[in-house]
């Protein structure tokens, strides 16, 4: 008789609609001392996930209504489950490089073909979990916004600062970005404004660099720190950030036809301290003055 998870256990949800492929992975998993939570097609998954606090997923790529990868990209978009919860992605059908490459595309940190190799299940989850668990060490310090799972101010001035030391030993240039949806209705849409910033923030995870720092510094702004120079980093990011809002419908939110993003732009010295990033933040926000070590770009 297998014993009950203890109360602390990991949560895996299981999302399968082939009941053998799901047995078999809720047995490999309950042995090892996991809780399991079991989903039958996509939606499904969608609401087990809405409902639970999740440590890992497990999805099936065809499932009959909304497959695998469909599903990864909307939990990735969800603050509560973000990029730092691991997500496999298995299939009982075509494995090759072009399902394992549309699996990473939606976020999967790994894709398993059948007959699964057990081992390297449960040998990748607990090396995950651990990340995850250091992911979440970082949340409960206070260096990410609990809205939008990006950094805050603080967790974006220590990630910047980390950033300008790996620009200087590459010599390569360092820029920052403050950018906000220029929306005259705006004062009407209080009572949406965090609505806005949960969906802005999917933007900027959508668009955004895996070596960029993103971090929210107000209400409606949110602020990108990133190797390279100043007009590739804009150039990459707010068109991208202006096509999906317009895709998106956001305007919709705020009662207008589509919302444009502004920008400003500034190249930071690599010897900026974090306390010439707090200096740059603050200006970005019509706050107080800018140190030396960081020049305005107009």
């Amino acid at each position: 008789m297998t014993d009950a998870p203890a109360p602390n256990a990991p949560t895996i949800l299981v999302a399968n609609d082939q009941e053998w492929a799901a047995r078999s992975l809720d047995s490999i998993l309950v042995a090892q001392g996991y809780r399991v939570i079991r989903a039958y097609n996509g939606r499904q998954a969608l609401e087990r996930a809405a409902g639970s606090t999740l440590d890992a997923v497990i999805l099936d790529a065809q499932m009959p209504d909304i497959g695998g990868p469909a599903v990864c990209e909307t939990l990735r978009a969800d603050p509560r489950i973000g990029r730092m919860t691991p997500i496999f992605i298995t299939t009982a059908g075509a494995s090759g490089r072009q399902e394992r490459f549309a699996a990473y595309r939606a976020g999967a940190w790994e894709f398993f073909g059948h007959p699964l190799d057990a081992e390297a299940i449960l040998l990748k989850l607990s090396v995950f979990l651990d990340a995850k668990a250091a992911s979440d060490r970082v949340r409960a310090d206070g260096l990410v916004d609990e809205l939008t799972g990006l950094y805050n101010k603080r967790g974006l001035l220590r990630r910047g600062h980390e950033l300008a030391s790996q620009a200087a030993r590459r010599r390569e240039e360092l820029t920052c970005l403050v950018l906000g949806p220029d929306a005259p209705a705006l004062e009407a849409a209080t009572a949406a404004a965090e609505e806005m910033a949960r969906r802005v923030a999917e933007l900027f995870r959508r668009t955004g660099r895996t070596s960029d720092a993103i971090g929210r510094v107000g209400l409606l702004q949110f602020a990108v720190i990133g190797v390279g120079p100043a007009d590739t980093v804009a150039r990459h990011l707010v068109s991208r950030v202006n096509d999906l809002a317009a895709e998106s419908g956001l305007g919709s939110l705020l009662g207008v036809s589509e919302v444009a993003f502004r920008t400003r732009q500034w190249a930071v010295d690599c010897d900026a301290t974090i306390a010439d990033f707090e200096a740059l933040l603050q200006l970005a926000s019509g706050v107080g003055a800018v140190a030396s070590p960081v020049s305005v770009k107009s």
